[in-house]
């Protein structure tokens, strides 16, 4: 099994090192670089596990490396460095598509935990969705719900769930970005339309009835909101069959 590919983007030196040293004693496969940019053309041009990126950076802010790579396409999860009690770069970091964030100062154990922890989160996350069936009739398989996008139905034990028109649009939404925090701002992108001039809330609405219609049996697929940000799709382990 090849080692785990970890970029870390950070320019106080020091730091730097104490990163890549304890990374590469876990047996990851540790890169490091200095400055925003740099930072932003490695994780575009080379495959990583993970990106450790620092807010403040030169060049390019740990923001702007986040939003440009999220734009891209790339995937990748990022755990963002933060000031100590900064709730508003916290904030910020999970709206640009961060995974998660660690405070400074840290120690190197909780650094250790949140790495592994983002690692086998998103690696879950990725094995779960499945798409089955031909090119007539795909069907999106996550947990136990059966999605079909061409006829607008979703099954959950096999049993049909009534969802109007947009309550399905969001959770396909949601279904194809499993354990990303999404947030409202985006899902009424996608959903209702730049254009659209109703507020956020009539996307909490939505995504309140559909919750309540996926709780109505006990299932492997929840909605997770994430206070201040928006919403998360989580699929459960246990899983009936």
């Amino acid at each position: 099994m090849s080692e785990l590919k970890v970029l870390v983007v950070e320019d106080e030196p020091t730091l730097a090192r104490l990163l890549s040293y304890n990374l590469t004693l876990e047996g990851y496969e540790t890169t490091v670089v200095d400055h925003g940019s740099q930072g932003l053309q490695t994780a575009l041009h080379r495959k990583f596990d993970l990106i450790i990126l620092d807010i403040m950076l030169p060049g390019m802010n740990g923001f702007e490396v986040l939003s440009k790579l999220r734009q891209a396409g790339i995937r990748t999860p990022v755990i963002i460095l933060t000031a100590r009690n900064a709730e508003e770069e916290v904030v910020q970091g999970l709206k640009y598509g961060a995974d998660d964030y660690i405070t400074k100062p840290f120690g190197v154990a909780e650094l250790l935990a949140r790495v592994g922890a983002v690692l086998r989160r998103t690696s879950a996350d990725a094995g779960e969705l499945a798409i089955e069936g031909d090119s007539d009739e795909k069907v999106i398989a996550v947990g136990d719900l059966r999605i079909y996008p061409e006829k607008y139905e979703v099954t959950l034990l096999h049993e049909q769930i009534p969802l109007r028109p947009k309550e399905f649009e969001v959770l396909l939404y949601l279904v194809q970005r499993p354990g990303t925090v999404i947030t409202r701002d985006d899902l009424m992108n996608a959903v209702w339309g730049f254009d659209y001039i109703g507020g956020q809330r009539t996307v909490d609405v939505h995504v309140s009835s559909l919750r309540k219609k996926l709780e109505m049996n006990q299932q492997s697929v929840q909605i997770d909101s994430i206070r201040g940000v928006g919403y998360k799709l989580v699929v459960q382990k246990k899983q009936l069959k």
